[in-house]
């Protein structure tokens, strides 16, 4: 599953994946896509606290800011 938060800022991306992840079972991967710096720390931290999980956080040559989360729980 694809997020698109791009162009949202803190805390509005956080906000979003916490939505999305709610609609896909334990396991499964998503992708969050973002261009708020404050996203490379505030989505690691919320997932710590959720029990979810980072798989990948890369940035783009052009800033966009793409974080893999694996679904918890």
């Amino acid at each position: 599953m694809d997020l698109d938060a791009r162009f949202l800022l803190c805390p509005m991306p956080v906000i979003r994946l916490s939505a999305a992840i709610g609609q896909i079972p334990a396991g499964e991967l998503l992708t969050v896509r973002c261009t708020d710096p404050g996203a490379l720390y505030d989505i690691p931290a919320w997932c710590r606290l959720e029990g979810h999980a980072i798989v990948e956080t890369r940035t783009e040559p052009d800033g966009e800011i793409v974080i893999v989360v694996r679904a918890g729980r």
